[in-house]
């Protein structure tokens, strides 16, 4: 991550939305374990959120290298103020990782306004917003640092189904979003996405099913949890990359499949 010659890297600060539990903590410790300070944001799950930031700091060594902060980024003014907190927090943040995600069944049969809203309120409004505050805080800061975004999109927005159909809106208008972004918050703010295929299981999902859908790509395996994380660090700290998406899939989006992994 490009940064001045005053800032050392124990001091690089990323938040990390959605992180008390599943790819957003696996995301967190590895962005801990090359150093980074981690804002730990949650909704729900304060508990996790918060076992997360006490490993983020075992591994990074360091007391107060990490901290959590709740919010609902469903409502606009919570989702405004969550990056001005944790910049008061730290001192300064560098990146943001927007991982949390509303994934909930529709289909066309069954869409309406109301679960289209709630889906781009989560899964695209609020990305948006983060952005947008740290390039507001970038400038403030006066002092030359640039930083970065990376979006967590879905290797189904390369190989389309009807199955969870809000959701699926909401990501293909974040990749939009995405491009929209690089453009417009260069050259301080680099905006990348990285899309995951099969990643985790689910309550969907027997582990059978899970093992065996896992294995339906190119190279007989989908992405693991540190595969994804990987590639976000990798986003982070690539100066060259903005406004593309890095596919981590195993090459899930390269097949056809007719019906979202969950529900074949």
């Amino acid at each position: 991550m490009p940064r001045s010659a005053a800032a050392s890297a124990e001091n690089r600060t990323v938040l990390v939305t959605g992180a008390g539990k599943r790819l957003g903590r696996d995301i967190a410790l590895t962005l801990a374990r090359a150093g980074w300070q981690v804002a730990v944001h949650y909704r729900l799950s304060g508990g996790e959120a918060r076992q997360t930031a006490a490993d983020c700091e075992a591994l990074t060594g360091r007391t107060g290298s990490a901290a959590v902060f709740a919010a609902d980024l469903a409502d606009e003014a919570q989702a405004r103020a969550l990056l001005p907190a944790v910049a008061a927090h730290f001192g300064r943040v560098d990146a943001v990782v927007n991982s949390a995600s509303l994934f909930e069944h529709d289909e066309a049969a069954s869409f309406g306004y109301a679960a289209m809203e709630q889906h781009l309120r989560s899964n695209t409004g609020a990305p948006v917003l983060l952005a947008q505050a740290l390039a507001e805080h970038l400038r403030s800061a006066a002092d030359g640092r640039d930083g970065a975004v990376v979006n967590l999109l879905d290797q189904k927005l390369w190989n389309l189904n009807p199955d969870f159909f809000s959701y699926t809106l909401s990501k293909a208008a974040l990749e939009a979003a995405t491009t929209m972004l690089a453009l417009a918050l260069a050259p301080a703010v680099r905006v990348v996405g990285v899309a995951p295929g099969l990643t985790l299981t689910s309550h969907l999902l027997s582990d059978e099913q899970f093992q065996a859908r896992h294995q339906l790509s190119p190279l007989g395996r989908s992405s693991s949890p540190a595969d994804v994380a990987a590639t976000v660090a990798f986003a982070l700290d690539n100066r060259s990359i903005t406004g593309t998406t890095l596919l981590v899939d195993g090459g899930q989006h390269l097949m056809r499949f007719p019906r979202d992994f969950s529900l074949m």
